[in-house]
């Protein structure tokens, strides 16, 4: 249902419902959408909004309107993702893409939060490195991440990063051979902001969120991220 107080706007609600039905293969059948005047009756809404609904959807790339036929749905099969002891992007995505490469967006240092202090187990105020990495797969946009790691011990990883484009390997050159996920939390929220733009998104579309954290082989935390994962091009595998 639509919420219509929700603070939501009834596109992006109606666009997300799309969406999902999408990815589940409602409409394998045809591989077309169902008319604007269907939509509108099956939402309660006017063309209007289920039109606004689809040019984001569009825009995303989920489909396509063909002139004198109808929205047209572009296949895009997701990639599959696991998350696993030890979580690695490239290694995790295997052979399901031909070119694999990490951008460094930005790096700086700044005192711990009380989240990041508790996450990487130091007083809050402790300087940390901090990484905003774009992963990209086959040159697609794939996920954003925020991380952080104490600044006494990886300085230079924001270097590192640049070099190498993974986090693994600035990892192995500042001294950690081996490391494992201690927990993630999955989530999912609306794109916004920056998001948007370095993803390549709609305003609105739904991100994985991952919260993890990373630690060595003695069992000292090393990582704090926040990995944001557009929902339509990636699915999650949880190795147990």
């Amino acid at each position: 249902m639509i919420e219509r107080r929700s603070g939501v706007a009834l596109w992006r609600q109606i666009a997300d419902r799309i969406r999902l039905a999408i990815n589940s293969g409602d409409y394998d059948a045809t591989g077309m959408m169902p008319a604007e005047t269907v939509l509108a009756e099956r939402f309660g809404v006017n063309r209007h909004t289920v039109r606004s609904a689809l040019a984001a959807l569009a825009e995303e790339g989920m489909v396509r309107a063909v002139q004198g036929v109808g929205t047209m749905i572009e296949r895009r099969d997701r990639l599959t993702f696991p998350i696993s002891r030890r979580t690695r992007f490239s290694q995790g995505l295997g052979d399901q893409a031909r070119e694999i490469e990490g951008r460094l967006v930005r790096q700086g240092v700044e005192r711990a939060s009380p989240a990041v202090a508790a996450a990487l187990g130091i007083a809050t105020g402790t300087d940390c490195v901090r990484l905003e990495t774009l992963a990209l797969a086959d040159g697609k946009p794939i996920s954003l991440a925020t991380s952080h790691f104490p600044a006494a011990r990886f300085e230079g990883i924001g270097d590192q990063y640049r070099k190498t484009g993974s986090i693994t390997k600035s990892l192995s050159a500042l001294g950690v051979a081996d490391y494992v996920r201690r927990s993630t939390e999955i989530s999912a929220v609306h794109a916004e902001g920056e998001d948007v733009r370095l993803l390549k998104l709609s305003p609105g579309a739904i991100l994985l969120v991952t919260t993890a954290i990373n630690a060595d082989a003695g069992g000292q935390a090393i990582q704090y991220s926040r990995s944001r994962f557009a929902a339509d091009r990636v699915k999650f595998f949880v190795e147990s």
